[in-house]
């Protein structure tokens, strides 16, 4: 439904300071707080054309946030500002902003429902609690008497149009958190596709994803696979260490197992290494080593560098282990003469 406006819409800037256009604001962090409005206050005419304009900007904002409450009607919006917290759906909006903006930033502070006129107080020492943790750049919102915080229109605007703003402004900023993720997890799957793609030797252009999308590409690769099995026994590749199918759950218990292994195994390579980095250290202190550092250098760096704390296994190497992996390999103890025996155990 296309409402009129008195004024054109425009789209506020979108970003931590929610800086708006109606007013003079200190985007510096260090003032932030301090928030500097006009001193003197505006014209008639100009204080209703920065409330109309702010309503336009909030009417934006919580139509790009998905609200669906009844504010979102411009006459509504007004009477509901004008009526500040004496209006329920005033209340209401400020509660619905909170509780989104909240988990999104791990705020202490929290803004609770209220059950009618009795609770304006406490909801009033919530709002306000709430604006100081999310450093609210109004100094008339945070400071002065409580009770006489949101008795103005102007005020009340104030609140909606700082809650809607900073909402969006922290749901973009988790957009590209959670797409740089993904991104880099989409990275390390085409690179083990393309590591696949190397040993079985599909060309590079076939198995690009940029020219290809991942089905061609993993239709290819079983393509390679069933024709090079066709031309080996059947007992050639063995039979799966782990015969159950995995269900979801299963997966997602695996992968915290691993998870947590993987750290295990991080911490003991590091120790290893770094006994590794001390011995070949001690042995630059003698005279004659000393005149050879820099060969040992050039030995060992390379082979140095090329060691990993991280461990490379995952539950994909768990899904192609095979039943003969189970066979482990030790040395016994010494026999009678004094020799030591292999055995290998199942």
């Amino acid at each position: 439904m296309v409402r009129e406006r008195k004024l054109p819409r425009r789209r506020m800037p979108l970003a931590f300071s929610c800086a708006a256009d109606a007013f003079e604001w200190d985007t510096d962090p260090k003032r932030r707080r301090r928030g500097t409005e006009i001193a003197a206050g505006p014209a008639p005419a100009e204080s209703l054309a920065q409330d109309l304009k702010m309503e336009c900007d909030i009417l934006d904002a919580l139509e790009a946030l998905g609200y669906k409450g009844p504010l979102l009607d411009e006459d509504a919006l007004n009477k509901a500002a004008e009526s500040g917290l004496a209006s329920q759906d005033f209340c209401e909006l400020c509660i619905w902003l909170s509780s989104q903006i909240q988990p999104l930033c791990n705020l202490e502070e929290s803004i609770s429902s209220t059950n009618g006129s009795e609770d304006v107080e406490s909801l009033q020492l919530e709002l306000s609690g709430f604006l100081k943790e999310l450093a609210c750049p109004y100094s008339t919102l945070i400071s002065g008497e409580i009770k006489d915080r949101l008795k103005k229109k102007e005020d009340c605007l104030k609140v909606l149009l700082f809650l809607s703003t900073e909402l969006q402004a922290l749901q973009i900023t988790q957009f590209k958190q959670h797409k740089g993720s993904h991104l880099i997890k989409n990275n390390e799957i085409h690179q083990e596709i393309q590591k696949i793609c190397d040993v079985l030797n599909i060309s590079k252009s076939s198995s690009s994803s940029d020219i290809h999308p991942l089905p061609i590409i993993l239709s290819n690769i079983e393509s390679k696979l069933k024709g090079i099995l066709s031309k080996v026994p059947n007992t050639h590749v063995g039979k799966p260490l782990l015969k159950e199918p995995l269900n979801q759950d299963q997966m997602e218990r695996l992968e915290k197992i691993n998870d947590a292994l993987l750290s295990e195994y991080e911490c003991r390579r590091r120790m290893l290494m770094k006994r590794l980095d001390v011995t070949v250290q001690s042995f630059g202190w003698s005279d004659r080593a000393k005149m050879r550092t820099d060969d040992i250098a050039r030995i060992y760096q390379p082979k140095r560098y090329g060691l990993s704390s991280k461990s490379s296994v995952s539950v994909a190497h768990l899904l192609a282990a095979r039943e003969d992996l189970s066979k482990i390999i030790r040395t016994s103890s010494l026999d009678g003469k004094g020799t030591r025996s292999w055995r290998e155990t199942n």
